[in-house]
């Protein structure tokens, strides 16, 4: 046991890989044998995963379960892993949505189901990786691996535009990684010299140059603030493009609409959360000059994203394209309460954050579920879809209220703590997020409407089937979530509590000051 936790992490993150290779000897023909091992694989992870909710302790902002080793030491790189409960929230979403995108693909995958399988336990891997890498190396190879099998998951399993979406997912995301690269190395460079004029930090880190996230966080504030300026533009490239924030997110409807429904599961709920964990993780903490000079172009982007994808949704023909879009206004609120830099907001964007993953990724299930039976997405050949499907009809209900932000559901936790943030620096900033949410309430509703409601007009909608134990078993837990964020969030407010007052205390140093008391006079003067 004390192995286990010792290396948790890394058992965690390199588990998926594990399964994958087993995978390699196992026949092509045993396809049953394939699918229940990828399963067994993704249920054995994320019980493994369960470990580090209960051994947190919330009451330090220090990185918890910690390993590092030296790895490339002529360029400074270790294997350097741990978490902090921003990086615990995700890495958990990440081990359930995987197990369940992994169960929706049971009977929806038919072609070359061994390298399916491959791929999204590879990807698995990844992501995970990425959530707990403590090097900018580390954290670099797990970026760019993960590029790999979406990549092909779009390109060899999605419909029919499917290798245009996925030459331009890759396109897109190499572009924003080179700038991110760039911006690695820029900070690689620029350590050693603030370093040696700050003995303190030399005994705790290194003296030469390094990939060390928490070295890196150590010295941020004194980087010259043109620096500053120039990395964070390149972070916000990488980042961008991966959330993805206006005007980077044109790869997005198609990588959706296209991708197997695993895919589009795993995308929104887990590939977006990457580009904001690396604002949370590294622009904010290591460029904390960059982060507030920039505001007003992060705060505007964000405002102009939640209004445009809420309205750019509400014209979509497509069910898919619906919720794609949906994502570009959702993941526009999170980095609206990301930059509104104050502890009501940032905890809101990583409620938000997880939210998300959970409100989407169980609408692409939703909408999965019936393009297996009508072979269709078009809203216009749905309709009255709840009088042979009621399960399924409910199911979609409280996911849809769970969408929009309706209370005691996970979606309202979210976006009142983002607004209370937003409200705090600026009246017009929740003013706009409280138009995106009335936005986002309208068009979600009227496909609803359009889909389950009224009278079946369609005779191809006459015989539907309605879901069945696997199809329940992979929404049931998203359901379970929701409620519980909705109805009791304290658990989750209090593992961020820490991390999150340390980024703000980092970008905002004079946020926790007391404010000065006022003498008589100055009283008097106010008066």
């Amino acid at each position: 046991m004390d192995f286990f936790r010792q290396h948790i992490l890394t058992i965690v993150a390199f588990w998926p890989l594990a399964g994958m290779l087993i995978l390699f000897f196992i026949p092509k023909v045993n396809e049953g044998v394939i699918k229940t091992w990828a399963n067994l694989v993704m249920v054995a992870g994320f019980i493994m995963s369960l470990p580090l909710w209960f051994w947190f302790d919330r009451d330090t902002d220090q990185m918890q379960f910690v390993e590092n080793v030296a790895w490339i030491q002529t360029l400074g790189a270790n294997y350097h892993v741990g978490i902090d409960g921003i990086s615990l929230l995700l890495v958990m979403l990440t081990t359930l949505l995987g197990l369940l995108a992994v169960l929706s693909s049971w009977g929806a995958i038919e072609t070359r189901l061994k390298e399916y399988y491959v791929f999204m336990l590879l990807l698995q891997a990844g992501m995970l990786g990425v959530f707990i890498s403590l090097d900018f190396f580390l954290f670099y190879v797990f970026w760019e691996v993960m590029l790999v099998p979406m990549y092909f998951l779009i390109g060899v399993w999605g419909g029919p535009r499917k290798l245009y979406a996925a030459i331009k997912f890759f396109l897109y995301t190499l572009v924003g990684s080179v700038l991110l690269l760039l911006g690695i190395l820029a900070l690689y460079f620029a350590y050693p010299t603030i370093a040696a004029q700050h003995p303190e930090i030399i005994s705790q880190f290194c003296a030469g140059p390094t990939f060390d996230v928490l070295a890196l966080h150590a010295v941020g504030s004194l980087l010259p603030s043109n620096l500053q300026y120039w990395v964070f533009l390149a972070f916000f490239v990488g980042f961008a493009i991966k959330v993805p924030m206006f005007p980077f997110h044109t790869w997005l409807p198609d990588a959706h609409v296209e991708a197997p429904t695993a895919g589009s599961v795993i995308l929104a709920a887990v590939l977006l959360k990457m580009g904001t964990y690396g604002f949370l993780r590294f622009s904010l903490p290591i460029l904390p000059d960059g982060t507030k000079h920039f505001v007003p172009m992060m705060i505007g982007l964000s405002i102009f994203a939640i209004v445009y994808g809420a309205l750019v949704a509400m014209m979509q023909p497509d069910m898919k394209k619906l919720v794609a879009y949906s994502s570009v206004s959702h993941m526009g609120f999170v980095t609206l309460g990301m930059f509104a830099l104050n502890p009501n907001g940032l905890n809101g964007s990583i409620i938000q954050q997880i939210n998300h993953g959970i409100s989407t990724g169980a609408l692409f299930l939703i909408v999965g579920i019936i393009y297996e039976r009508r072979h269709t997405r078009e809203i216009a050949q749905l309709g009255g879809i709840s009088n042979v499907m009621p399960v399924y009809a409910v199911v979609f209900l409280i996911m849809t209220m769970s969408s929009i932000g309706l209370p005691l559901l996970n979606g309202f936790i979210g976006e009142f703590t983002i607004v209370m943030g937003a409200l705090e620096e600026n009246l017009w900033w929740a003013v706009f997020a409280g138009a995106g949410i009335v936005l986002g309430a309208a068009y979600m509703l009227w496909l609803y409407q359009r889909t389950m409601l009224g009278k079946i007009e369609n005779p191809a909608n006459q015989g539907l089937v309605d879901m069945n134990l696997r199809e329940l078993a992979t929404l049931v837990p998203l359901i379970i979530v929701a409620f519980w964020i909705g109805l009791y969030p304290a658990p989750f407010f209090r593992v961020l509590d820490k991390p999150v007052n340390k980024i703000v205390a980092k970008v905002r140093p004079e946020f926790f000051q007391p404010a000065p008391r006022l003498n008589a006079q100055q009283i008097g003067e106010r008066r």
